[in-house]
């Protein structure tokens, strides 16, 4: 029999199971889709049953074909959607509300009253972000403020709460651990980069009681065993690890200087900083890359909150796609000479600007504007919205000298190669492009003792492709002029209200 690692991949849209081997191939795959919620205007929020059902579901599909095949698990890996929080009951395990999004704005004006009186600076100097929605502090402020007798049970110690990794944790175990890892911890706005641990200063400032919260433990580590009611046997939980930084490990960014950018719901683009915790003035965010032996890598992030949701809208709302896949021959058809485009911010508008009250625009249609042309535009605004990230970047002392891409997307060829002339880099995609996946499952694979250090994923990375840049200098640039006046606009229809 030869071992393997069960990863489990909760993401935003979709709950997904795949097991590994020590040299990173694919045994056994599952894939659910789960409903999106939106109960008013900004509002995203998921079901954490419906959250855990698929992750049950998708595991147990994967773990009985893997075991079927021959492969022995040796344990399980998780990766999840970030900043999404969940309370529930502590006896019960049962949500007192639905999990609300990373993609949820409901909380922007909380966020501005505490930026204005002037305490973003104290966020960005302990956790390394920004005062915005996005991360997890002011949706829990919000749950606990908003449902009937919340608080009050919250400070009794009657309530848990934690990202979907925690909750994931809590049901696999039969409510045994209540844990979450450094990755995850840090994109809550409560977590001390310095420290390593829930700041007291942060959770005062969200009033958030500190008995609600989870134990916060290495990226690599024990976090306890499943129910044996689950695989028929009880596994071992070797690792948890936020998507973004899954995709980190996935890809080898293990030296300062590595960058990857991974397309999936959003866009996030890492690049290692080593041991320092290097502090942006270009408002991207410092975050911990992995923890491992105690020792946390970090990394400086920029986040783009709209990327394959854009995809998804065009097919989903407004029907003008069958599927994702035919982007790459509809955007390849457009017409030439159609100046379309589309600045997805459905969700506001992250790295580096922002505006959690930004909404999507699409620029520059005519009569002959059609479904071509707006799956053009959709697969640009995702490129665009890199450029920016990697400006910002440079304009923090970041040498970008190439990228290694990953998600969904990044199967598109027709979109590797125009990031690849809009960013003027070279653009490297994997063989394998479940890395965020697979970056929980070297963790776990670590854990087991099957690797000795990270390091030994270095032999597994294959590339499968190189895009270069063959855009003349002349036309990338009128386009980012375009682009740039096109956000401009987009911003300061959100600041007129």
């Amino acid at each position: 029999m030869s071992d393997a690692i069960l990863a489990i991949d909760q993401g935003t849209t979709s709950s997904r199971a795949i097991v590994f081997s020590p040299k990173g191939e694919i045994l056994a795959t599952a894939q659910q889709e789960f409903e999106q919620l939106y109960p008013g205007e900004g509002m995203v929020e998921h079901d954490p049953q419906a959250i855990w059902s698929s992750v049950l579901a998708t595991a147990q599909a994967a773990y009985r074909e893997a075991v079927s095949a021959g492969h022995k698990i040796l344990g399980i890996g998780i990766t999840n959607q970030r900043e999404t929080i969940i309370v529930w009951d502590r006896k019960t395990g049962k949500p007192i509300h639905n999990a609300i999004v990373w993609q949820d704005r409901r909380t922007a004006q909380f966020c501005r009253a505490l930026s204005e009186a002037g305490h973003e600076a104290l966020v960005q100097d302990r956790a390394g972000l920004l005062l915005d929605p996005y991360f997890s502090a002011s949706k829990l402020n919000w749950i606990l403020s908003n449902v009937d007798g919340a608080r009050a049970r919250a400070e009794a110690g009657e309530l848990a709460a934690g990202t979907v990794d925690s909750w994931l944790l809590w049901n696999l175990t039969g409510g045994e651990v209540h844990a979450t890892d450094a990755t995850n911890a840090c994109r809550t706005s409560l977590f001390g980069l310095d420290a390593q641990d829930w700041d007291q200063d942060l959770l005062k400032l969200f009033d958030v009681p500190r008995g609600v919260l989870p134990d916060v433990k290495d990226s690599a580590d024990d976090f306890g065993m499943t129910q044996a009611e689950h695989f028929g046997e009880a596994l071992p939980i070797l690792s948890v690890v936020g998507d973004q930084q899954g995709a980190t490990v996935g890809q080898a960014c293990f030296e300062p200087g590595e960058m990857k950018s991974t397309y999936g719901t959003g866009c996030f683009v890492l690049v290692n900083t080593g041991d320092e915790i290097k502090k942006s003035e270009n408002r991207l965010l410092t975050t911990v890359a992995y923890r491992v032996g105690g020792k946390p890598t970090f990394a400086m992030e920029g986040s783009i909150f709209i990327a394959g949701a854009a995809v998804q809208w065009l097919r989903d709302e407004m029907r003008l796609l069958k599927n994702a896949a035919e982007t790459a021959e509809r955007a390849a058809r457009a017409q030439a000479d159609a100046d379309v485009v589309m600045v997805p911010a459905f969700a506001g508008m992250g790295a580096p600007h922002w505006s959690p009250d930004a909404r999507a625009a699409v620029f520059g249609m005519t009569r002959a504007t059609g479904p071509d042309e707006m799956a053009r535009a959709a697969l640009e605004g995702v490129v665009y919205q890199t450029q920016d990230l990697i400006e910002a970047m440079k304009n923090d002392g970041l040498d970008c000298q190439a990228i290694s891409v990953d998600g969904g997307m990044a199967a598109n060829d027709w979109f590797a190669q125009r990031l690849s002339d809009i960013l003027s880099l070279p653009i490297d995609r994997p063989k394998v492009l479940e890395t965020t996946a697979l970056g929980a499952a070297y963790l776990a694979f670590l854990q087991a003792g099957v690797f000795s250090s990270l390091n030994d994923v270095r032999q597994n990375a294959e590339r499968d492709r190189r895009f270069e840049p063959q855009m003349p200098q002349e036309e990338r640039a009128r386009r980012l002029k375009r682009w740039k006046a096109c956000v401009q606009a987009v911003l300061s229809v959100a600041e007129a209200g």
